[in-house]
């Protein structure tokens, strides 16, 4: 596994995306897990000035994606999301959150991941479920 080059095109392909508008940056991978890595600033805060819930939502959901992008089968099938979930443990301020994507479930047709969200100091922030779908693209 080329680790530079997987993390290189996942950035690459953030371009002019909801992920380059919240500057989430892909920065490890390895054999079961891909992580990005969002900074926590007024971009992304409820009018309280804590962490959005949506914005950690669509942390999730794009680190699951781009997961699903490598790990799985892309030239004979289209990934799509089915259901996002997410249960939101603490707060953040300010820094950055840190979201690792890893599969609970690798199905042919479904795939089930856990996405946990942590601070820093590695303190759970959010934890979501994805759910994917491998469809058969017409050649």
């Amino acid at each position: 596994m080329d680790k530079q080059k997987i993390l290189s095109q996942c950035n690459a392909i953030c371009k002019n995306t909801l992920m380059e508008t919240l500057d989430i940056e892909f920065i490890d991978v390895g054999a079961d897990f891909l992580t990005a890595k969002m900074p926590v600033n007024s971009r992304v805060h409820q009018p309280d000035g804590v962490l959005h819930g949506g914005a950690s939502v669509a942390l999730a959901e794009s680190v699951g994606s781009a997961a699903s992008y490598i790990f799985l089968d892309t030239d004979s099938f289209a990934i799509r999301g089915l259901e996002i979930s997410a249960n939101h443990t603490r707060s953040k301020v300010d820094g950055h959150v840190f979201a690792t994507a890893r599969f609970l479930h690798k199905g042919r047709t479904t795939q089930l991941w856990e996405i946990k969200i942590t601070d820093e100091e590695e303190r759970l922030i959010s934890i979501c479920k994805l759910t994917t779908i491998a469809l058969k693209k017409n050649t």
